[in-house]
């Protein structure tokens, strides 16, 4: 941790700067999770100790909740699941994600103290817990998550009070951290990471955080190195400035950001973009063609139908109504591209989830075509190397791909591996299958331009083998990774 000090953040209280020089996709420091859990509805999907998503896990036999990948992951996972396990086969019952969290948290700081490495630059007493600042809804659900881990708490474990259980809450709540899982397209599971916790927020940050899942598939555990975050520089970074990342996404409205801000993590943001509502209004602009423009009333008249539709879209898909999701979909747009830019939010919204579900239907020219507008959106929306870019640039990549544009396909998939290569560097399993989407669409694109006819014959042949994998199942939004932070349900 000699590349970062605490210091005190003028109108934030602490926060962490850099004490040397750092250039885009430099690791500023990587920290290992107090511990983490996988969310409640996945609990049978993910392993519990590597984070991967398998199709067939093992379950533990002691308590019948716990899943793992194998023997290996199992016996790595054992010191963290231990008493975990022996209190669920006492208790009855699984108890949600809160209570598990909150008390593998509690069982490592019995065992080590509050300062359980080196580098943890800060004690779990000394993070905010922002008890006194809750709602009254909030604070009952909170009590009711107390009530329910006293019950479930082993009387053989040290006892605490009410004050201290409560803290664990409080944390867990503003400071738990979304883990993804291996290829960083789910949230799987939440985590505590004290130093993260010391970062502050700016809603156009010098830093982003991605999880490296480490290497866990020697059979000895002695061999595996652990899960941790990485904090990674945007660009260049000054000695000496404060170190930031964005807490929620970008792409909503300064206002909408400084709500739930104020909501999750209680403290009004003042940053440049909120106080400037800078780029605002491209966010909600309207389209101009020919040097004519439509009028405020026109824009606002197709923003508000763009909404409605956005709710009836949202509800068809988390239905599985897909053919109906299209529809809807095509509707608004038919109706609104020509009044609204191709940087409003609601419309690039549209644009995604379109480009998604129509790749999951295979009709992969229509997705492609939606995929491109949501990425030539976002390049004016986000950080160039924001990683919802990165992400975006290689899902219209493998579209085009799928849809025989190979040109766009490579350029696209070029753009995403630039970005991922500083969002989350080179031995990430996402940027490594993007290099190997980068060589295989840069060997095709040379075969079109050589032989159009001997690439289409051998790209029939490629798809037959799927060398880059279909789209999955649209998910729910809730499902994606919006947030840095888990908000607790």
């Amino acid at each position: 941790m000699e590349n970062v000090a605490i210091f005190d953040a003028p109108g934030k209280g602490r926060g962490l700067k850099a004490t040397k020089e750092f250039w885009a996709g430099d690791v500023i420091f990587a920290e290992p999770s107090v511990a983490a859990v996988v969310f409640d509805s996945l609990a049978e999907r993910i392993c519990h100790s590597c984070f991967r998503t398998q199709d067939k896990l093992q379950r533990c036999g002691q308590c019948k909740f716990a899943h793992y990948c194998d023997r290996t992951c199992q016996r790595a996972g054992w010191a963290e699941h231990k008493q975990e396990c022996g209190a669920i086969k006492a208790y009855g019952k699984t108890p949600n994600e809160n209570i598990r969290l909150v008390a593998r948290i509690m069982w490592r700081h019995d065992k080590e103290g509050s300062v359980m490495s080196d580098m943890q630059l800060t004690t779990l007493e000394e993070l905010e817990d922002h008890i006194a600042d809750m709602q009254e809804d909030e604070l009952k659900d909170v009590k009711v998550d107390i009530h329910n881990f006293l019950d479930y708490w082993p009387r053989t474990s040290k006892q605490h009070t009410i004050d201290d259980i409560s803290h664990f809450f409080g944390v867990i709540n503003c400071n738990g951290f979304t883990v993804s899982d291996q290829r960083g397209l789910q949230a799987v599971g939440v985590g505590l990471f004290p130093n993260l916790c010391l970062v502050n927020h700016d809603c156009w940050p010098n830093c982003t955080v991605i999880l490296n899942h480490g290497n866990q598939s020697a059979v000895n555990t002695m061999f595996h190195s652990q899960r941790r975050i990485e904090l990674r520089s945007l660009g260049k970074i000054e000695e000496g400035e404060e170190l930031t990342v964005a807490y929620v996404d970008f792409l909503n409205l300064s206002e909408e950001r400084r709500r739930m801000l104020k909501a999750q993590y209680f403290f009004d943001c003042t940053c440049e973009h909120c106080k400037g509502h800078i780029k605002d209004d491209l966010k909600m602009a309207g389209t101009e063609v020919d040097g004519v423009k439509p009028t405020e009333e026109q824009v606002k008249e197709a923003t508000d139908y763009c909404y409605q539709m956005l709710e009836k879209m949202d509800n068809a898909r988390l239905s599985g109504n897909y053919h109906e999701v299209v529809k809807i979909c095509k509707d608004c747009i038919e109706k609104t591209e020509p009044v609204l830019a191709n940087t409003h939010i609601y419309q690039i919204r549209m644009w995604s989830t379109l480009s998604e579900v129509q790749a999951y239907l295979q009709f992969f020219n229509d997705a492609a075509e939606y995929s491109r507008k949501m990425v030539e959106g976002y390049m004016k929306l986000y950080h160039p190397n924001n990683a919802a870019l990165g992400m975006a640039a290689m899902r219209a990549g493998v579209t085009h791909w799928q849809g025989g544009e190979i040109e766009t396909a490579h350029a696209m998939i070029c753009r995403a591996y630039g970005i991922l290569m500083v969002t989350h560097g080179p031995t990430h399993p996402i940027t490594k299958d993007l290099e190997s989407m980068r060589m295989q669409t840069e060997m095709e694109l040379k075969m079109f331009k050589q032989n159009e006819y001997v690439y289409h014959s051998m790209r029939e042949a490629a798809l037959k083998n799927k060398p880059m994998s279909m789209m999955h199942e649209p998910r729910s939004v809730e499902e994606g990774i919006k947030n840095l932070f888990h908000r607790r349900k």
